[in-house]
């Protein structure tokens, strides 16, 4: 009539510790992964970025003039298709600058054929980026710190502080300028 103690399994506390012990080491994994696809978006807007440099400096060499906005790169066959910033819903058209599509703004001095200088940018998302540290301080709205040190044309505020753009929070503008 008396059963033997010697039971085999797990008592209710030994799985519940187990499920709190699984349940935390998979919320540490999950912080980790968002910040590793925070920079592994940013790496994709600075390649982009990159990517634009080197078709505008290829459409100058065609044309003596660097294009007046990306779409210039598209038509002039640097480039097959406008980039558009990784968190870009499905179907954005860039036809402009903005977070979704990058910023560019051009200078064309007076009586010069066409634009002679760009600002290329784009907002990263990781504050802490040594990627930052490269950012080129041009001002295209004023043209202070730019090769041309006059307002360019589409210019944006390229601070590492904030966004390319004007009402983006946690955001930090990268910009090359030539």
């Amino acid at each position: 009539m008396f059963k033997n103690k010697k039971q085999k399994g797990f008592t209710l506390l030994e799985l519940l510790v187990v499920i709190g012990i699984i349940g935390l080491l998979a919320s540490i994994i999950v912080v980790n992964l968002t910040g590793a696809r925070r920079r592994a978006r940013d790496t994709k807007r600075i390649a982009d970025v990159r990517q634009l440099q080197t078709a505008a400096e290829d459409y100058y060499g065609k044309n003596g003039k660097y294009p007046s906005t990306i779409g210039d790169l598209v038509t002039g066959t640097q480039i097959p298709i406008w980039p558009q910033d990784p968190l870009a819903p499905t179907g954005t058209s860039c036809t402009a600058n903005s977070d979704l599509c990058y910023w560019y703004a051009t200078y064309t001095p007076s009586g010069a054929l066409g634009p002679q200088s760009y600002n290329i940018g784009a907002s990263l998302e990781e504050q802490g980026s040594i990627l930052l540290n490269q950012a080129s301080p041009c001002n295209s709205t004023t043209g202070s710190s730019c090769p041309y040190n006059s307002p360019y044309t589409n210019g944006f505020i390229s601070a590492v502080t904030a966004g390319c753009g004007t009402s983006v929070a946690n955001r930090y503008c990268y910009d090359i300028a030539q």
